[in-house]
């Protein structure tokens, strides 16, 4: 998808005789999923720190394993359960690798992986309608998001080359032109820098982090609620109302 280097991943099973099961492990990158095979006892740690031995990462406490069972809600692999118990509504058990925990300063992460990987995250965030963000701050974004995709614009590049890139916000639709003008200006920016700007703009925003819930307040009036590291926000729009701290 990105313009980086991924290190080939290893595979990974128990290393017991006696395998029981299986799942699959889906990444942020929509690279080759990975199956892992674990016992009857294993604990969701276990899944958690195979995975991410398998992409290389030692800060590993920012990601999680998320799956959805039969009625359709996101859950967190619980580390400290046994795997088969929490996956045995999970059919196929299919997991997704993502960020869990989103540092407060992303400037404090000391491994370009792991920065990659949490932008990656973001991006997906964004696409996904959960990171809300101004028509101007998703049109800037956006071209981050093709010049680490990309790289530097070029001449030939073929007119509809932004319709290309798989997680350009919904919202930029019709100001392409714009989007288009700033990726051209962000000329011989490498792939960690555009990162480094893009993490910056994202962690600004008031939905950094939060997984948005639709609600309706007392008025009938359209609200978000979400959870963050100060507490319980509110938001309308792409504007926090109110914060309940903890």
């Amino acid at each position: 998808m990105f313009k980086r280097r991924i290190l080939a991943r290893r595979s990974v099973n128990s290393g017991f005789e006696d395998i029981h099961h299986s799942c699959t492990v889906r990444f942020l990158d929509d690279s080759d999923p990975l199956t892992v095979t674990f016992q009857n006892d294993t604990k969701g740690q276990y899944l958690i720190d195979h995975v991410c031995s398998s992409l290389d990462l030692v800060e590993k406490d920012y990601f999680g394993l998320r799956y959805v069972d039969k009625e359709k809600q996101r859950y967190w692999v619980d580390p400290l359960k046994v795997a088969h118990k929490q996956l045995k509504d999970v059919n196929p058990p299919i997991l997704s690798f993502r960020v869990k925990y989103y540092p407060s300063d992303p400037g404090r992460v000391k491994e370009d992986i792991t920065r990659y990987y949490l932008f990656l995250q973001l991006v997906r965030d964004l696409n996904h309608g959960r990171l809300l963000c101004s028509l101007e701050q998703a049109i800037q974004m956006s071209a981050y998001i093709l010049q680490a995709e990309f790289g530097d614009h070029e001449v030939e590049f073929p007119s509809d080359y932004i319709t290309q890139a798989k997680m350009i916000p919904k919202q930029v639709h019709g100001h392409e032109e714009e989007v288009v003008r700033r990726h051209k200006a962000l000329r011989g920016q490498l792939p960690g820098e555009i990162e480094v700007l893009f993490l910056e703009a994202a962690s600004k925003l008031d939905t950094y982090g939060i997984d948005p819930h639709p609600i309706k307040d007392v008025f009938g009036k359209s609200m978000y609620v979400g959870m963050t590291h100060q507490g319980v926000a509110t938001f309308q729009g792409d504007a926090k109302v109110n914060l309940f701290k903890w």
